[in-house]
């Protein structure tokens, strides 16, 4: 029996998933980060059946430009699942894409959940990775993940401080021994920065866009405070002119950009500050020596960075990988299995 049990070892492929609004992350032990495809299906519907017609990267060329006959969706909402079936298509799709040839067992799949997750989100999210062909599913809090994948040292006795920016959720948390000592879970992230995009641009130039449209505006010359000259670059987008409308092209700059994302970074600054107010005190005086680490996609706005340290005056810096962060880190927690189990939930 020990020689079966060593070659299922050998054979077995576990998993590390970051299931994220925006984009999905598949880690494989002993392989690394092997799969990154945005979460989105497409579905032919005929006579009310659904059939997928593609998952990732090809289903996301199709948003906002599919015909009545095809439907193209995002299963994950703010971090967690809101459709089931769709989402468990998905995570199908992807360990297919990863598992090539057959192996002699099913895999074990950890997946990141938002901190402020609730206990019937994190079932829903358990139960579709355990019908997508899992034999076990574990749950680890995204912040965890987020600080581990950064590099963090968060089994000493030291504060740290992560705050991952994710498309749905921005997780501020504060993490010792290896655990969360306070959290914050705000439906701030991506998506609501294209979101705010959108309706500046349709309040101030009377011009209607897409979702594509306002997140290439975001990672082309978005930013989080204004630019020193008072206009910095600017880019042209093309979009549906609400007063006639017909197509029209305007140039818009990051100065305009900076005003509509206000908001959202406002948000994120105010979570960080909460964070910071409610940490015990010696644990803010290690987050003084030590700054705060950045991670996740909405990291990489411009001058994010910048506009945290002007608020709270602490160091900022974003992390290496921070668009992979959460994935290395949950598979880290993978590979690192005995070291971590109390931050791994394979229960509830």
């Amino acid at each position: 029996m020990g020689i079966f049990g060593n070659l299922g070892g050998l054979f077995s492929a576990d998993m590390a998933i970051d299931l994220g609004t925006a984009n999905t992350l598949v880690y494989v032990k002993g392989r690394g980060v092997i799969l990154s495809e945005p979460s989105v299906v497409a579905y032919h519907v005929k006579d009310g059946v659904k059939k997928v017609l593609a998952v990732g990267e090809d289903a996301k060329l199709m948003l906002g430009r599919t015909p009545g006959s095809i439907e193209a969706i995002r299963p994950m909402r703010e971090g967690v699942i809101a459709d089931f079936d769709t989402a468990e298509e998905m995570i199908k799709h992807f360990i297919r894409k990863v598992h090539k040839r057959s192996t002699f067992s099913k895999p074990k799949i950890i997946v990141c959940v938002p901190h402020g997750a609730t206990p019937v989100e994190k079932r829903a999210i358990r139960q579709s990775v355990m019908s997508a062909g899992a034999r076990r599913a574990g749950l680890i809090a995204e912040p965890i993940a987020a600080a581990i994948g950064a590099g963090m040292p968060i089994t000493d006795p030291t504060g740290n401080m992560v705050v991952d920016i994710g498309g749905g959720t921005t997780e501020v948390a504060v993490l010792s021994l290896g655990d969360i000592v306070y959290a914050r879970s705000v439906r701030v992230g991506g998506d609501r920065m294209d979101e705010a995009i959108i309706s500046y641009l349709r309040r101030q130039q009377n011009l209607l866009v897409g979702e594509s449209t306002a997140e290439r505006i975001k990672t082309t010359i978005g930013t989080a405070r204004m630019p020193d000259d008072g206009r910095g670059q600017s880019m042209h987008i093309r979009g549906r002119d609400l007063l006639n409308g017909v197509p029209k092209e305007i140039e818009i700059s990051q100065a305009q950009v900076a005003e509509a994302l206000s908001e959202p970074v406002q948000a994120i600054c105010e979570a960080v500050m909460t964070a910071l107010e409610t940490t015990p005190p010696d644990l803010a005086a290690d987050i003084v020596d030590r700054g705060v680490m950045l991670t996740g996609g909405g990291a990489l706005l411009g001058d994010l960075d910048l506009a945290l340290r002007e608020q709270t005056g602490l160091a900022v810096s974003i992390a290496d990988e921070s668009l992979n962060c959460v994935a290395l880190g949950t598979g880290k927690a993978l590979e690192y299995e005995k070291q971590l189990r109390h931050a791994i939930d394979y229960e509830s």
